[in-house]
């Protein structure tokens, strides 16, 4: 029988640390959030493997080193109203969950949000709520957000999404070029914000955040 608990320890201890990643409320939340619940049973046996999880349709659970260090730049609080924007079948919902005041997670898949919902539910995470609905949308009618948090890669970020960030609101994403990727955080100032790069990483891009083909006569 598979020990996650020992594997979940080895996850943050092998994985998540060595990547410096250090802030107590990250380390504790991903000891303690059950990984394994929240990928396809059939894939459970590699849900700590140091990888994204394929979910099919250009989806993935995301690295959890990737992960960790998005959530150390985003640096979510108690207080914080979090937008996660590809909510997949509900594991960093639940990580953020545990971090923060509420997440709004917006999932287009209507299959993997029954699955998240119910994923959830199970594992009592009551502060979190999953919207049915176009990525490229957000979830304007519960925002604006503290922070804004995506689930994959994007090459561009429409207007309509930037706009539900609060004044001086936080926004992380893995910005895709090519066969490479980079992690931004971009703070918000005005109707502007100001990106800066993190670290290289790399996701399959989010449906809706491709960018637009250009035409040239």
């Amino acid at each position: 029988m598979t020990d996650f608990n020992a594997l979940r320890t080895a996850m943050v201890d092998c994985q998540v640390r060595p990547s410096d990643v250090t802030k107590f409320p990250i380390i504790d939340t991903m000891l303690k959030v059950r990984r394994e619940v929240f990928v396809p049973r059939s894939m459970r046996d590699v849900a700590y493997a140091g990888a994204h999880i394929a979910l099919g349709k250009n989806r993935v659970v995301l690295d959890p080193r990737v992960m960790a260090k998005m959530l150390d730049a985003l640096d979510v609080t108690p207080a914080d109203l979090v937008l996660l924007i590809g909510g997949d079948l509900g594991y960093l919902t639940a990580v953020v969950a545990h971090m923060a005041e509420a997440v709004i997670a917006v999932e287009e898949d209507e299959a993997m949000a029954a699955e998240a919902e119910e994923n959830l539910s199970a594992e009592a995470v009551d502060n979190a709520v999953i919207v049915t609905g176009a990525l490229v949308k957000g979830a304007a009618k519960h925002g604006p957000y503290d922070a804004i948090l995506f689930g994959g890669a994007v090459e561009q970020i429409p207007q309509a999404v930037l706009d539900q960030l609060k004044e001086n609101g936080r926004i992380c994403a893995l910005f895709a070029d090519g066969a490479m990727g980079q992690c931004r955080i971009g703070f918000k100032t005005g109707a502007r914000v100001a990106w800066r790069n993190v670290f290289d990483a790399v996701a399959p891009v989010l449906p809706g955040f491709m960018n637009k083909p250009e035409f040239v006569l």
